[in-house]
């Protein structure tokens, strides 16, 4: 067969080993619905942002939070933290009250109910402990350390202050176990300790979960964001009180 001159330009030329031109559509960069995979360079790997974040870990805080256990951990959290505080209670707390605000679940009051109850009932074991116990523990604490300093000023403050020390102590991480045990220890009524305890434990429940809320309600979106700021407002108001307290205390001492 003779093909006309010219023809090759048509029909392409082929050279010795090499193939013809693949067929368009099985082109995996050209054919319908696939892509090329975007590969990395060297380098460190890209940061992931406040969005995957969330995306990867609110659904598997959000399954929990929407069963009965995180009432559960919940009560247990908050009674651990009125005599064994590792992890302040207010964390869980506010965090629940972000997702109350940006999912609907768990329920705002129903939190708000365990975390008092489980307060409560860590306060009673706290001043239990003290009434068999505290000038054991008190006499174990190294002198001049944080802790005994502390429970030597809430010491001082039942004294001028009364029942009305429970309250605010109990806003302030460690503070509330020294002022529980402290009570305890000095015989404190019974009847008394119940009666401000019970005002402590719920003012303290609305307040965190209250927090937590707020924050949820201003990011929505982003619960991660509301938990962060639900957060620092706690730790700003608590920074605030001690800084009142060190000014007052340090204008006491130079008036002496």
């Amino acid at each position: 067969m003779i093909v006309p001159q010219g023809a090759w330009g048509a029909v392409g030329r082929v050279t010795p080993g090499s193939d013809p031109d693949p067929d368009p559509g099985s082109d995996p960069d050209k054919g319908q619905g696939r892509h090329r995979t975007k590969v990395h360079g060297p380098g460190p790997p890209p940061i992931p942002t406040v969005a995957a974040m969330n995306d990867a870990i609110v659904p598997a805080v959000e399954g929990f939070v929407t069963t009965p256990w995180a009432y559960v951990l919940l009560f247990g959290i908050a009674a651990l933290d009125g005599f064994f505080p590792v992890v302040p209670s207010e964390t869980l707390v506010i965090t629940l009250g972000v997702f109350a605000a940006s999912t609907g679940a768990p329920s705002l009051p129903l939190i708000v109910l365990v975390a008092a109850l489980g307060a409560f009932t860590g306060d009673r074991i706290s001043y239990a402990m003290g009434r068999t116990s505290g000038s054991r523990i008190f006499a174990r604490l190294k002198p001049c350390s944080r802790t005994h300093r502390a429970y030597e000023r809430v010491g001082a403050l039942l004294a001028e202050r009364g029942g009305l020390v429970l309250v605010v102590a109990r806003y302030i991480p460690g503070g509330r176990t020294a002022a529980t045990l402290t009570t305890g220890a000095t015989g404190f009524p019974r009847r008394s300790f119940t009666r401000y305890d019970a005002i402590a434990a719920s003012t303290w429940a609305v307040y965190s979960a209250g927090l937590g809320f707020l924050g949820g309600a201003a990011f929505e979106d982003e619960p991660l964001l509301g938990v962060a700021v639900g957060l620092s407002l706690a730790f700003s108001i608590t920074l605030l009180h001690e800084g009142v307290r060190w000014t007052r205390a340090t204008a006491a001492g130079r008036r002496r």
